[in-house]
C-alpha cells in the first residue's frame, strides 16, 4: 500500500466520523426538540387539570367574599347608627382594596422566578452551542 492508499483511506475515514459526529448531533438535537414538545404538552395538561379546581375554588371564594363585604358595611352601620351606608361601604371596599393590593405585590415577584423547561431548554441551548463550535 503507497503513501497516497493510506492518506485517501484517513481522509475517507476522517470524512466519515465528521459526518457521522454531524449526524448524531442533528439527532440528538431532534430529540430534546421533541422531548420540548412533550415536556410542553405534560405541563399544559397538568396545569389545566389542577386549574379547573382552583377556578371554580376562586369563583366561590370570590362570591363569599363579597357578601361578606357586604355583611361587614351593614354591621358597620349597626355599630355606628349615624354612618351612612356609603360610608360603611367606602370604609369595608377600602380596607379589601389595600388588603388585595398588599398580597398583589408581596407575590408579584413569585411569577419571575418560575421558569418552564429549564433543564431540556439548557440541553438544546447546549448542542446548538456545540454544534455551531464545531
Amino acid at each position: 500500500m503507497t503513501n497516497s492508499q493510506v492518506d485517501t483511506g484517513r481522509d475517507a475515514s476522517l470524512t466519515q466520523l465528521v459526518t457521522g459526529i454531524i449526524n448524531d448531533t442533528e439527532e440528538l438535537l431532534k430529540q430534546q426538540l421533541h422531548l420540548v414538545k412533550v415536556e410542553v404538552k405534560n405541563d399544559v395538561k397538568g396545569y389545566i387539570s389542577a386549574s379547573v379546581p382552583m377556578i371554580i375554588g376562586a369563583v366561590a371564594a370570590f362570591i363569599g367574599a363579597v357578601v361578606l363585604a357586604f355583611a361587614f358595611a351593614h354591621a358597620l352601620v349597626a355599630i355606628w347608627p349615624t354612618l351612612p351606608v356609603w360610608a360603611a361601604y367606602l370604609i369595608v371596599g377600602g380596607v379589601l382594596a389595600l388588603a388585595g393590593t398588599l398580597v398583589v405585590v408581596k407575590f408579584a415577584n413569585q411569577f419571575a422566578e418560575v421558569k418552564l423547561l429549564d433543564q431540556t431548554a439548557a440541553g438544546v441551548k447546549e448542542t446548538i452551542q456545540w454544534k455551531t463550535s464545531s
